[in-house]
């Protein structure tokens, strides 16, 4: 049985059994950007009546290269990624990298991400947690499913239940991930919704170009697996032209990909 928040979506959008969605680009490039993939996308959601949440990054603080792009602007980003969400009325959420972040981006989007690097950082974690909202938290590429329960007590331990784990596959040698699908199956046993991360999953890190690689070609297979094993929920970026996305392009989905991607894991679902 999967896990879909109607805390979140609402119980108008959960009137028939699916996953949900989070989707969007990897950062705010601009306005124009924003809206229109957040419209295509949630467009397409509504034709499959799949819950829908806006994901854009304010800022990209981890980045390769001290010379890849990091943002427009903390304030502005995270302006756009409340207006989107409240134009299209749909759920939004950004990543946070500090404790003094999360107040902050807690006052614009509805969840708040914590990145797979920091998912162990506890005043974070309890920072995210007392600002009431959703706390989604990335899996370490150095961890186990099993040992994600204890970021969800701290949170819990914090005064917050309301949790999310998400898996993005661990670290294989130095320049790969590799997705262990038993993750999810011990990830649900914690009691929280769980989602796959599709796209980071198939980062290739760590490249002496100092840009990330990835294998975008594999998003349909790492999905299916996903619905395939239990994952309540999908996470996937997405832009119009990856190629020139300015963060994580080299393993986004084409936008005018995910509609017959979409379709195909909807029967997919409804069979298992």
């Amino acid at each position: 049985m999967r896990n879909i928040p109607a805390t979140v979506f609402g119980e108008a959008n959960l009137s028939q059994p699916s996953f949900f969605l989070i989707a969007g680009p990897c950062v705010v490039e601009n306005e124009e950007m924003l809206i229109e993939i957040g419209e295509k996308v949630n467009s397409i959601c509504k034709s499959f009546g799949i819950p829908y949440l806006l994901k854009a990054s304010y800022r990209k603080a981890n980045r390769t290269s001290a010379g890849s792009f990091m943002g427009i602007g903390d304030e502005k980003a995270l302006k756009l990624i409340h207006d989107a969400g409240k134009k299209l009325g749909i759920p939004t959420t950004t990543d946070i990298h500090t404790a003094e972040e999360a107040a902050i981006a807690a006052d614009y989007v509805d969840v708040l991400q914590i990145p797979a690097f920091l998912c162990r950082q506890t005043d974070l974690l309890i920072a995210a947690a007392r600002t009431g909202k959703v706390v989604n938290v990335k899996k370490g590429q150095f961890l186990s499913g099993p040992s994600m329960k204890f970021a969800v007590d701290k949170i819990n331990q914090a005064g917050n239940n309301r949790v999310w784990l998400t898996e993005r596959g661990n670290t294989f040698g130095y320049q790969d991930l590799v997705v262990d699908y038993r993750n999810i199956t011990w990830m649900k046993e914690i009691g929280v919704p769980v989602i796959m991360d599709c796209t980071h999953s198939l980062q290739q890190p760590n490249q002496t170009s100092g840009v990330t690689g990835g294998n975008p070609q594999l998003i349909e297979t790492i999905a299916k697996a996903a619905i395939a094993t239990g994952a309540d929920g999908l996470f996937i970026e997405t832009h119009p032209n990856p190629s020139i996305a300015k963060s994580d392009g080299a393993n986004m989905l084409k936008l005018d990909l995910l509609e017959p991607l979409l379709e195909k894991l909807m029967k997919l679902s409804k069979a298992v």
